[in-house]
Formats: C-alpha cells, structure tokens, sequence
C-alpha cells in the first residue's frame, strides 16, 4: 500500500506515529490456521509495519503479532445443541466485543474469520457504525441456508472467497466478492514426500527408524470436545477391528492431537483398546497433523477442515461424523447437496466414502478403510483428482487477503481525510 501525503498525514497525531487498527476474529482452529499467513504477510508490507491487530484468534495467529483479547475456545463449538449450551457465553462475549469496537478501541477495519453465526452479527454493528468489513471464508450458503445471504450483503463490505465458485454466486446477488484460493493449498506441497515424514515422526517419538515402514493409517478425530465425545470412541474401535482383520501384518496409527486439553480424553479411550490388544500400535502426537496425514497410506477422519488437508496431501480417506440426534435432524433439512466433506464437494461427486450418524460404526469404518487398502487402482485414480484440485486452489492466499485489507483501510483513509 502506497499512502497519498494527505493519507500518510492522517496518520499522525501531535507528530506521533498512528498506526491503523485492524480488528481480527477467528472462532476456531480452523479459523485460526487460515488467518495466520494474512497476518504474516501484513507484517511484511512497509506501510503496515507494526500495524495493531487485536481481536480473538489462535496460537497461530497471536505469534503473527495478534493480541487476543478473548479466548478463542469460547467460540469453538459444532451444531445446534452444543452452541445452545454455549449460547450465555457466547452471546456475552459478542457484546462486549462489539462495545469495545465501537467505544474503547474503533479499527480501521474488521476482519472476520469463518464463524459466520458470530461474525456476521459483529459485522452488521460495525458496518451501521461506518466501520468497513470483509470477512474471509464464505458460509456454506450453496450447501444449506442460502436465505444467509440477505443477511451478508447488509453485514460485509466485501466477501473473501476461498473457492472458485463462490464468486459468482455473490456477484449475483450484488456483492462484492474476491476469489483468494486456500491457503492450505500453498502450504502444503504438491508433491508428499511420505518417506520422509514417516522418518521424522519416527524421530519425534522416539521409534526406530524402520518401524513405520508397514502400513499407516492417520486418524483425525476432530480438534473440539464434543467430536472427541461422539466420534473418537467409535474410531478407536474401528483400529482396534483394523488390527484384528490386519493381523500378522505391520500396521501402525497415528493421531494428531488438535489441543493438549484433549490429550487426557484421548489417552483413556487409548488405555481401553490396549486392555483389549496390548500389542496394537497406536501413538498420540502433539499437533503435527500435517506431518501425519503425510506419512499415511489411509486417513479416517472426522468431517470438517482437515478433510480438505487429507486431499490436499493427496490421501484417499474415509469421512465419518455423529452429532446429537436434533442437530442431525436440524441440518439434514436444511441441507442442499447429497454430501458433507469438503474433498467430495469440490470434485461435485462421492470421491471418497461418508459415513454418518448411525452409518458411522466400527465395522462399516474397517470395510471402508480396507477397500482403499486393498484397491490401489482406485487410490491412483483418486490422487490424480486431488492434484487437480490442489492446482484450482493454489493462490498467494495470504498476500491476496492482506491486500484486500490494506485496499480497504487505503479506501478508509481516503474517505476520512
């Protein structure tokens, strides 16, 4: 961004340096993951050095220089009963963020990160109050609630589309909206080395150097409470009904935890299989969930963001997902297309198989798990389509986004001054 000198001068205050503010909201992981490479590449323009970001994120994106003035865990939750729940907290949290925008700390701009139930809110306060807005993740407004969009043309400034076909859909209804890529997609290599990172995870746990050169399996179960709660009992059954059909064979699972305040409910559910199979190989990772989707021949997965992870590493995976039986009746009625993961969405057809609610039980997982191990026709054939994919989405994500704030606050200042 180049200041004009009318700019640049409003800018100071009594011959001191004001920086502009930018306001930051991401509600989740996921949020958190997408947001940090924006904020690092604000970082590295001239005239938004030492730009103030504060708002609600991440450990990523508080060591991209975010002061987060909330905890972002207040906002990490899934489905209707679970945000009822959480609603109190939740609600409260909002009010205060929008006082402290509009009263004690006024941004330049906003920026809201996915969590559309709670952006969008924040967003339309800000908005009525001449603060500009972009919010950066479409809601899934092609896949079920498409009423929302009345509700974002009145909320967002300007829309940050992460897929291609977005775009379009908002310019049909008159919005202003931008295609940025995935940023997923520029930090994960076209090409996985799963030698290489089965090495390194090897080292990280303290295994001889050969001991995951059998078959791996990745198992992602989710990075929220509740996920751990309803899904992860049901995954751990299924490797423990993996090792049983894979007996005699080498074959070793790895789990990435999301959060260490998880770890301990993922620990019990392990000491259980292993009171069943004490020779089964399970191993619990801090983090690393790249490094592990990397290293696996096949990936069970809780549906959400990691889904388009385990695509982008090239994986062929199995997509499972259970929630209480309201929030399931509630989305199912609400829903537009005939599928939920991400990967399968993108390529407009069941690439890789979904099982759901009652679907998603121990023995169904294991067949789905073995068809992949058993058809590496059909994992070639899949790994081209995710390659493709990775090319549609590969874009200087973060640059793009950090330029559309700088234009934004550019446009901000031209107007005030």
């Amino acid at each position: 961004m180049t200041l004009l000198p009318h700019q640049r001068a409003a800018l100071f205050d009594s011959d001191r340096l004001v920086l502009p503010k930018l306001a930051c909201v991401a509600g989740e992981p996921s949020g958190d993951l997408l947001a940090a490479p924006v904020l690092g590449a604000l970082n590295q323009i001239p005239d938004m050095a030492g730009l103030e970001i504060y708002g609600i994120g991440g450990p990523r994106m508080q060591a991209e220089g975010l002061r987060s003035d909330w905890p972002m865990e207040t906002l990490s939750v899934r489905g209707y009963v679970e945000a009822i729940q959480q609603l109190p907290a939740i609600l409260k949290l909002r009010r205060e963020l929008i006082y402290s925008l509009l009263h004690e700390n006024r941004p330049d701009v906003y920026l809201g990160v996915d969590a559309p139930d709670f952006n969008l809110g924040v967003e339309l306060k800000l908005r009525q109050a001449g603060i500009p807005t972009l919010h950066l993740v479409s809601p899934s407004i092609w896949a079920w609630r498409g009423g929302r969009i009345k509700k974002i043309a009145k909320a967002v400034d300007r829309m940050l589309c992460i897929f291609p076909f977005e775009v379009e859909i908002y310019q049909r209804a008159g919005l202003s909206a931008t295609y940025v890529g995935h940023p997923l997609a520029s930090d994960i290599p076209l090409e996985p080395n799963t030698a290489l990172a089965r090495r390194r995870i090897a080292v990280i746990l303290n295994l001889p150097e050969d001991q995951l050169s059998g078959k791996v399996i990745a198992v992602l179960p989710g990075s929220r409470a509740s996920e751990i709660e309803y899904i992860a009992p049901v995954f751990f059954e299924t490797m423990r009904l993996l090792a049983a059909r894979l007996q005699g064979e080498k074959l070793q699972f790895l789990i990435p935890v999301a959060t260490p305040r998880l770890r301990d409910a993922l620990e019990q559910l392990l000491a259980q299989v292993k009171k069943l199979n004490p020779d089964i190989q399970i191993y619990l990772l801090d983090g690393e969930a790249d490094l592990v989707l990397e290293s696996a021949d096949v990936v069970l997965i809780a549906s959400g963001t990691a889904t388009l992870q385990a695509a982008l590493w090239k994986k062929p995976m199995v997509i499972s997902y259970k929630v209480p039986w309201l929030t399931a009746q509630i989305m199912k009625r609400q829903g537009y297309l005939p599928y939920v993961g991400l990967p399968n969405i993108l390529c407009g057809e069941f690439v890789v198989p979904e099982l759901l609610q009652d679907d998603a039980n121990p023995e169904a997982l294991t067949n789905a798990v073995l068809d992949w191990l058993n058809n590496p026709v059909k994992v070639a054939q899949l790994q081209e389509r995710f390659s493709k994919m990775h090319e549609t989405l590969r874009r200087p994500t973060g640059l793009l986004v950090a330029q559309a704030v700088v234009q934004t606050i550019d446009a901000h200042l031209h107007q005030n001054t």
